[in-house]
């Protein structure tokens, strides 16, 4: 009696072809997608390192800094600094001054929202430490290094009903720091919408 050998098949050339074009093809895109990746991470770290090298404006007194952002400077405040810095994404204002600390403690009463509270700076940066718009440029320490005497909040102006909060134009950024025995020196910084402008150089002072 005789074997009847029955063999399966075969593939058709054609579709084997095409199954191994389609792979081929599969391959190269996932290729181009993770390079695309690569290179779209790449864009977007050297972005944001030059918008930290970037750009200061001349002109943004602490007067102006006070009035954009709606915080005022009490009159008894002293070494009043301020700065603004553009970025492809958005502006940010920094503004700093000194109060004698008990004027400082009334101050942060009648401004920080009555449903918050300023916390002690737990977890600081390290030295070094370096945010899009430094104090640095100011002449300053970085507020988040902080520690002794140092105090934060973050508020923004919706719904805020304090005395001073009234006038709150953006978000800020607050710290509240005793350097030395009674004297505190106030870290503001904002994010702005971009297009505002310093005034010139020589606009209102100090």
């Amino acid at each position: 009696m005789s074997t009847i050998n029955i063999t399966p098949p075969r593939e058709p050339a054609v579709r084997r072809r095409f199954l191994i074009a389609g792979g081929a093809v599969l391959a190269i895109a996932v290729a181009a997608i993770v390079a695309f990746a690569f290179v779209a991470d790449d864009a977007v770290s050297d972005q944001a390192e030059q918008d930290k090298k970037c750009c200061w404006k001349s002109g943004a007194t602490p007067h102006w800094m006070s009035e954009t952002m709606g915080l005022r400077i009490p009159a008894a405040a002293s070494d009043r600094r301020a700065g603004y810095k553009t970025s492809s994404r958005y502006d940010i204002g920094v503004l700093s001054f000194t109060l004698p600390s008990r004027e400082a403690d009334t101050y942060l009463s009648r401004l920080v929202p009555e449903d918050q509270e300023m916390i002690a700076n737990l977890h600081p940066e390290p030295k070094g430490y370096e945010p899009m718009a430094p104090f640095a440029h100011l002449g300053l320490p970085e507020p988040e290094t902080l520690v002794k005497g140092a105090r934060q909040i973050g508020f923004c102006p919706d719904g805020l009903t304090s005395p001073e909060g009234r006038r709150l134009r953006y978000c800020v950024d607050l710290f509240a720091h005793e350097f030395a025995p009674g004297s505190t020196r106030f870290y503001v910084r904002s994010t702005i919408e971009p297009g505002v402008t310093p005034p010139a150089a020589d606009g209102p002072g100090k």
